[in-house]
């Protein structure tokens, strides 16, 4: 029901953002309804569910059509395979493009399906994905925004949410939750959807989009992107402006003062005189590159600007440079609301921290029912009074906001027509907030920190030493450009003087992608930050990652970085973990092929475990089967037909139901019925062996002198007294075990065939009270096969097999298969059963050949 969230939280900010404009602007939400479909796991269905959605578009705007600012098309907001879902409507050979203008995908695999787990979902993938790379032409017109969870997503990996970059589409982007404004965190595959802060972030866009002549969102692509990269990549800390005015005028009674140093700090408490400082360029041009300034007070009005060629200190037209800021974190402040008689928050707002903002800070906000103004403040352990009055229960609410600042850093090549920077400090009256300017070179500012090597193993570090006079340092991470890398960084912040001062914020900066993390840490401290990256450094790209620590004056910040071998473990995992079944499945068929080899060669089946150490160096994978079962007493072993009516009609049976039911059912009934059939085989070896050991015990009492062969074996299967065995009984017993290991080497094959059918069995499972029947069935003809072959090697023996004339084919088989399997079945799982029932269907020629 995760739809249900998506669509319940959109709409409720929705509705309160609609009521500050007076319902001028409002939008309707509509959910569409797959009924969980587990479409991540069978892609049978995706086809349907995208002609479901294209007709749910054409319902909805039918609603609209008599009204008077009927909308043409529709925004969708698509979340996990939802996402994928919507870009597939352009595939449709009767959907109309112009019917979408705008598409937001929330932790959506677009570049390929997490586990390609049948035919029919890669075929999708391949669908949606060869279209919008061959018509990116036409799809100019639609802008698409994809937001990835980060490394909380445990489902959806980032890399794979990321669009395709193509040069003639550039209405698409890509971030990460991490790197988004006022949200500055991962999230998991379920939260990302009631994230408030994505939430609010796309509320905040949704109203920016409208179009005040036709109400409607913008048919302009390029303020769609310039709205989202607003709210989603650089926040300026300001209202959206589509035009905003290329100069502004500064007027007031604000005392001018000139400010001639390369460094500057003001703080701002209860003053009621504004002020202009002036920061003249002409003296600063030859000795620094860039200047850095920020900004305590949360305000959403223009603070810094540029007089244009003037010889005064002072200027009435300036060039507003407060678009090119952005906002970053500096702490987390609690608010704590108490409620008293059934009344919540009749009284006081208790905000602990400096520069705390209530519910987002830069707009308005409804809070039970009450509206908390526009760049409300706190004060340090001060108190505010509030208006807030409301019925509830509860006596406590805790809530967590963040305290933020604006950044801007400019370089003044760019700006050659400047002669002042212009910082605007208005009244203060109750609120305090500081702000600073420094004038830098950039090679002073900027360090190189070659990253560990990935054998390291965390052995050995990597360090520099910054003795901070500024308010920014960047560190270059050489060689850090690979997803199989992982470190840890290590920032120990000194102080010389024990007073209190500003957090530090440290960002670890991707360029070629928006994926970058923040951390906040007290002053002194030390702390932690994971690198990590989602998409590797493209071909044609020569930047380097930086770490930007926005530091505080006079403190000593030690970088030290070491390779985690951990995380480069779970790097590993995460982006090659589709991958493992299909080494696994390889590393048992060599297996399976060394013993048919060790049968031919000497007449008996060696062990699997020995077998599996031998012939699949260097991965020594012993299989843990635990079986509980209760099964009847043994049996005397004798030998059976292969086949018989009675088996011939269960096989006849099993593959009717798999025709008229689903493949994977009748895979896991076969399945199941060889499990017992090992079960039992091993059973009754084990009762015949401690039989074959009492009678070599009493034989050793009578018969002193007599030579005995005694063979030392690694599992009780393989302990077989040979010296008091008559010979038809120790040939009997010998061509149990032997078919005993083969047995389980086959079992362990089909295990990993069940297990990748699986899901379209549970997805048939969920949806059984709709249809008896899973149409289309990606394993029905596989299905039919494997029951056909399993029937007849669950009663087959090593007997028949070593005398067949096939058998030097069939143990030769299983390599080149392996190489095949490894080279074509990484990418598309469902084709590794292929692999495997070829190789099985070589055995059962073999027990009649």
């Amino acid at each position: 029901m995760w739809f249900l969230f998506l669509v319940r939280s959109l709409g409720s900010i929705a509705l309160r953002k609609a009521e500050d404009v007076d319902f001028k602007y409002h939008f309707n939400f509509f959910s569409v309804n797959f009924n969980e479909e587990l479409v991540a796991l069978y892609g049978g269905s995706l086809q349907r569910q995208t002609k479901f959605v294209h007709e749910c578009i054409k319902v909805i705007l039918k609603l609209y059509r008599d009204r008077e600012f009927a909308p043409s098309s529709v925004a969708i907001v698509g979340h996990s395979m939802g996402g994928l879902v919507a870009r597939a409507l352009l595939t449709l050979k009767n959907f109309k493009p112009e019917l979408i203008n705008l598409l937001i995908t929330q932790a959506t695999p677009h570049v390929a399906p997490v586990m390609p787990l049948d035919k029919y979902l890669t075929d999708f993938y391949t669908a949606v994905n060869n279209h919008w790379i061959l018509k990116a032409q036409d799809l100019r017109n639609l802008t698409t925004l994809s937001v990835a969870g980060g490394f909380r997503d445990y489902q959806v990996r980032s890399g794979l949410a990321f669009l395709p970059r193509l040069s003639q589409h550039d209405s698409a982007l890509s971030v990460v939750s991490s790197a988004v404004p006022r949200a500055w965190a991962s999230t998991d595959h379920l939260s990302i959807v009631w994230c408030k802060e994505l939430i609010l972030a796309t509320i905040r866009a949704f109203f920016d989009l409208i179009d005040e002549n036709t109400r409607q969102i913008t048919e302009d692509p390029k303020k769609r992107m310039s709205v989202l990269n607003h709210h989603f990549v650089r926040h300026p800390a300001k209202m959206f402006e589509e035009n905003p005015e290329a100069f502004t005028n500064l007027t007031g009674a604000f005392m001018w003062i000139t400010v001639k140093g390369s460094k500057w700090t003001y703080s701002v408490y209860n003053d009621s005189d504004g002020k202009y400082f002036s920061f003249p360029l002409e003296s600063h041009r030859k000795s620094y590159s860039h200047v850095y300034c920020e900004n305590s007070m949360l305000d959403t009005s223009s603070w810094i600007f540029g007089c244009m060629n003037t010889n005064s200190s002072m200027c009435l037209e300036a060039a507003d440079l407060s678009w090119r800021a952005e906002l970053l974190p500096t702490t987390k402040v609690s608010v704590y609301l108490t409620c008293r008689r059934e009344r919540c928050f009749r009284g006081w707002l208790q905000v602990i921290g400096e520069g705390a903002v209530l519910l987002g800070a830069l707009e308005q906000a409804v809070f039970h029912g009450k509206r908390v103004q526009e760049g409300t403040t706190g004060t340090g352990k001060g108190q505010a009074k509030s208006m807030f009055s409301n019925d509830f229960s509860s006596s406590f609410f805790p809530f967590l906001f963040s305290s933020l600042f604006k950044v801007v850093m400019l370089k003044l090549v760019d700006y050659p027509s400047l002669s002042h920077i212009v910082i605007q400090v208005p009244p203060a009256v109750g609120n305090k907030y500081t702000l600073g300017c420094e004038f830098f070179k950039e090679d002073s500012r900027t360090v190189q920190l070659p990253v560990t090597h990935l054998f390291s193993f965390g052995l050995s570090s990597n360090k520099i030493l910054l003795n901070s006079t500024g308010l920014l340092y960047n560190v270059q991470l050489q060689h850090f450009n690979q997803i199989y890398q992982a470190f840890k960084i290590y920032i120990d912040s000194h102080c010389q003087s024990l007073r209190e001062r500003k957090p530090s914020v440290y960002r670890l900066h991707i360029p070629w992608s928006y994926e970058d993390s923040i951390t906040v840490a007290k002053v002194p401290s030390l702390a932690e930050i994971s690198a990590r990256l989602h998409i590797a450094q493209p071909p044609n790209d020569s930047s380097m990652p930086e770490l930007n620590i926005y530091s505080s004056p006079d403190c000593q910040y030690e970088v030290i970085l070491k390779t985690s071998l951990l995380q480069v473990l779970g790097q590993i995992v995460r982006f090659h973990a589709g991958a493992f079944p299909v080494y696994i499945v390889s590393n048992i068929l060599l297996t399976y092929g060394g013993q048919l080899s060790t049968l031919r060669s000497t007449g008996q089946c060696s062990d699997f475990s020995l077998e599996l150490v031998r012939t699949a160096k260097p991965y020594k994978v012993e299989p843990l089967i635990s079986i509980v079962v209760f099964l009847q007493g043994p049996t005397e072993l004798q030998k059976d037909k292969l086949i018989t009516p009675r088996r011939l009609c269960g096989m006849v049976s099993l593959a009717l139901v798999s025709w008229t039911t689903c493949g994977a059912f009748a895979v896991l009934i076969i399945y199941l019925q060889y499990l017992f059939k090992v079960v039992k085989l091993h059973v009754t070896v084990r009762a015949e062996q401690n039989m074959h050991n009492r009678d070599s015990g009493h034989s050793k009492e009578t018969s002193q002198n007599s030579s005995t062969h005694t063979v030392k074996a690694q599992s009780s299967v393989d302990s077989i007294p040979e010296a008091t065995q008559s010979p038809s009984n120790s040939r009997t017993l010998a061509e149990a075990v032997n078919s005993l290991k083969m047995h389980i080497t086959i079992l362990n094959l089909f295990t990993w065939i069940v297990l990748l059918n699986l899901p379209s069995l549970i997805y048939w499972l969920k949806n059984l009270r709709y249809n008896i029947r899973l149409d289309p069935d990606p394993c029905r003809s596989t299905a039919v096969i494997l029951i056909c072959i399993l029937e007849i090697l669950m009663n087959s023996s090593t007997s028949e097999v070593k005398s067949s004339k096939l058998l030097k084919i069939a143990a030769k088989v299983p390599l080149p298969l392996s190489v095949a399997m490894l080279a074509f079945g990484r990418m598309h799982l469902y084709r590794v059963p292929h692999f495997v029932t070829f190789s099985l269907l070589l055995h059962v020629l073999c027990c009649f050949v």
